[in-house]
């Protein structure tokens, strides 16, 4: 289960049940005989208050790996990353409750830099904290390698083309396959 933003929703994409990163991390799955079924609860715009709000609803089905991508929206608008922060440990507690046996994982998420060098610092080094208080893994930078490169991103320079959401699938599967084969 990804609970995510418009990433993880494949906003902007043709056909995100086929494009969009969780999409390709099935494909990957799939080609590489692991029993996995990814399912992507993406919703764009949302900020990490929204998913906290949303998690309840995601949470209604078995999960055995949960991965939260969230928190882009909140560095996007510069909210306060200790808000950010309190809502990533709320949604981590609300997975632990219903679903005490799953694997969490958390992506790291980047402000912008127009945010200014401290907000930037201060909204990056939330993720890897509440990974570590929550001891939760914390997988990449989503758009590792992504970010910035106008062939990969849409012409809103946010939002992955195919080509981009494939390397932020290969940007977390790595980790995700530790993750499931523990299971």
């Amino acid at each position: 289960m990804i609970l995510g933003t418009s990433l993880t929703a494949g906003y902007g994409l043709d056909n995100p049940q086929r494009d969009a990163y969780p999409a390709v991390l099935q494909q990957i799955a799939d080609s590489l005989g692991v029993a996995a079924e990814v399912i992507g609860a993406g919703l764009s715009g949302e900020t990490s208050a929204g998913a906290l709000r949303r998690a309840d609803w995601v949470l209604n089905q078995p999960v055995d790996l949960f991965v939260l991508e969230t928190g882009a929206n909140d560095g996007l608008r510069g909210l306060n990353p200790d808000s950010t922060a309190a809502n990533l440990r709320a949604i981590v507690a609300k997975v632990r409750k219903s679903h005490p046996a799953a694997r969490i994982a958390l992506v790291q998420m980047e402000a912008p830099t127009n945010m200014g060098a401290a907000y930037t610092r201060s909204f990056h080094a939330v993720f890897g904290a509440v990974a570590a208080q929550e001891k939760v893994t914390l997988l990449p930078f989503l758009l590792a390698g992504v970010a910035g490169d106008k062939a990969l991103n849409q012409g809103d320079g946010i939002h992955p083309t195919p080509e981009g959401a494939r390397r932020a699938a290969r940007n977390l599967w790595p980790i995700l396959r530790t993750l499931i084969a523990t299971r």
